[in-house]
């Protein structure tokens, strides 16, 4: 039997790339510039159908076996675990937080600095003293284009001060909220809440305690088209549609 000639597939329409790329042909380098933006043209057709497609429980996002407590209110609780070593949570700092300042009415949005080997990191109390100043807001980004941009390294609680005084911070205030009790506790509570979620990858978002969703997961129907930004996108998405949905239930 003789074997099919393969086929390109997206959007319903199918494309034989034997045919194109038949010597017989005699616009074959003309066909194939043709191919390749047809197929580029439809991966973007698709990728924009997958955002614009309404969120599927067990592929854009999961439901948790066991619900978190969450904050009473008509506010949806959305809580982003994410590390500053990160390079897809420095990726996504930017539009996350448009969606947050344009959720701003119907959310409470909370951030959960994690560890990758389950113990503290100085990392974790470098934004929970940021935080505990009222700092973080001013300096978030600050912080990721210092590790991600200038390439500096914080893996010790020197390295986290120094950059806190190079970004414009008082080393003693600094230092006096870093090395507090309160800061400590913070740390350990999000060990807790990392374990309690079973936070495994990140940035992973949470919304209001019974929903899991990230952009890999929100991204997968790209499959080997995976974009980053797209899957960042995707995800918001998904966060839209849930927010609505917990709010409808919240009033």
């Amino acid at each position: 039997m003789r074997e099919k000639p393969p086929r390109a597939i997206c959007g319903g329409f199918f494309y034989n790339r034997r045919d194109i790329n038949s010597n017989t042909n005699p616009n074959k380098e003309h066909q194939l510039r043709m191919f390749r933006f047809l197929v580029a043209a439809l991966t973007v057709l698709c990728v924009a159908a997958a955002v614009q497609a309404a969120p599927v429980l067990g592929q854009d996002y999961t439901q948790l076996a066991s619900p978190q407590p969450t904050e009473p209110g008509k506010k949806v609780e959305v809580i982003e675990f994410f590390a500053y070593y990160c390079p897809h949570c420095n990726a996504l700092e930017p539009s996350l937080e448009a969606w947050v300042a344009a959720h701003a009415d119907k959310i409470v949005f909370k951030r959960v600095p994690t560890s990758y080997d389950g113990q503290p990191m100085a990392q974790q109390r470098l934004y929970y003293a940021l935080e505990m100043m009222g700092n973080v807001e001013q300096y978030h980004a600050k912080v990721f284009q210092a590790m991600h941009f200038n390439h500096v390294h914080v893996d010790t609680d020197d390295d986290a001060i120094d950059l806190a005084v190079k970004l414009g911070l008082d080393r003693a205030k600094f230092t006096s909220y870093y090395q507090s009790f309160a800061v400590q506790s913070k740390v350990q509570h999000a060990l807790l809440m990392t374990s309690n979620y079973e936070i495994s990858s990140w940035p992973t978002v949470i919304l209001d305690g019974k929903y899991m969703t990230s952009p890999t997961q929100a991204g997968a129907r790209m499959g080997d088209d995976y974009k980053e930004n797209v899957a960042n996108a995707m995800m918001l998405k998904v966060m839209d549609d849930l927010v609505d949905q917990l709010a409808k239930n919240r009033s």
